[in-house]
């Protein structure tokens, strides 16, 4: 006999056979994590909590979907709170009510067990994000050598993302034509989360890192091409840089640079966010030009208190 599973498109976004009784309910699971989750990490994340529920209801007896009660869930989450940090609990905890919810409205189950399970409490009010000083961040982007493409092109992408508190994904995303003039200024258009486009003005230090890199790597005339691309010595044809090749980079650059801070490619927004609110900028600016929904969100990078910390600590003199 045919399995709902071998019928389907994409099998590999059924959890487990616990979501797919019927072909009819293993496609409203393809769907949710096709039509409903765009982001590729957010689709990894709740592929993986689903299978480890469906593994804990397996190991519990539960094999259809209308066995699961709402206790069955707050157990499971009570088991994840011994081995997990509590955003992860709570990420998994999404992901599951998420799905029921999905598989409700599709009619394939009658309601939606997860809904009243509550996770664990977390508030966070300070983000873990290593940051650099302005004075670091200034000292980083002057330690690049600049007599290649590539050092231009190390510093410039840097400088994007300090001087714009860009992601990394949508700076690597950017192509030739997404530096542009108006308005006699310069202009970065950035692709972030969810086909959403931000254009940001540049800082005049970035306008000029954008200029020197365009100039030396020639090509100005490939509007369409990777703003930041490979060297193309591996695959013998440049492409866009990777977050991992951009991570690389960083790593490189800070130790050349003599920078002890463990820092990684949300640093430079981090960096870029807290010099802006240290020169008066104001919270609601620093929230717009970071492209964030919340200004919850742009406080977390906000790590000026830092410093007052550092101070107080130094009062103590023994």
């Amino acid at each position: 006999m045919t399995t709902a599973l071998a019928v389907l498109p994409a099998p590999s976004l059924v959890p487990a056979p616990l979501f797919a009784p019927t072909p009819k309910a293993a496609r409203r699971v393809v769907e949710f994590f096709t039509a409903q989750i765009n982001n590729d990490h957010t689709r990894k994340a709740y592929l993986n909590a689903a299978r480890r529920f469906a593994n804990w209801c397996d190991g519990h007896g539960l094999h259809e979907l209308a066995q699961v009660q709402p206790f069955h869930v707050a157990a499971f989450v009570k088991e994840l709170q011994g081995e997990f940090s509590p955003p992860t609990v709570k990420q998994h905890l999404a992901a599951v009510r998420m799905l029921f919810d999905w598989l409700v409205t599709g009619h394939i189950i009658d309601t939606n067990p997860a809904h009243a399970v509550r996770g664990p409490k977390y508030v966070v009010t300070k983000g873990k994000t290593p940051v650099l000083a302005a004075e670091e961040a200034r000292g980083l982007l002057d330690a690049i050598p600049t007599g290649t493409p590539i050092g231009l092109r190390d510093r410039a992408l840097i400088g994007v993302m300090v001087y714009t508190f860009a992601r990394v994904n949508a700076v690597i995303g950017m192509k030739v034509r997404d530096y542009y003039i108006q308005g006699r200024r310069g202009w970065v258009r950035l692709h972030e989360k969810g086909g959403k486009e931000h254009e940001v003005p540049c800082h005049h230090t970035l306008e000029k890192l954008l200029d020197e890199y365009l100039a030396a790597a020639g090509i100005a005339g490939d509007p369409e091409g990777p703003l930041f691309r490979t060297t193309g010595r591996k695959t013998g044809q440049a492409q866009a840089m990777w977050q991992q090749d951009a991570y690389r980079m960083i790593q490189r650059r800070a130790a050349a640079a003599g920078i002890k801070t463990r820092i990684g490619n949300h640093t430079f927004r981090a960096t870029g966010i807290t010099a802006y609110l240290k020169n008066n900028g104001t919270l609601e600016h620093a929230q717009t030009l970071a492209n964030h929904a919340s200004p919850r969100t742009t406080k977390l990078y906000d790590r000026r208190s830092d410093e007052i910390s550092l101070d107080e600590v130094e009062k103590i003199s023994i």
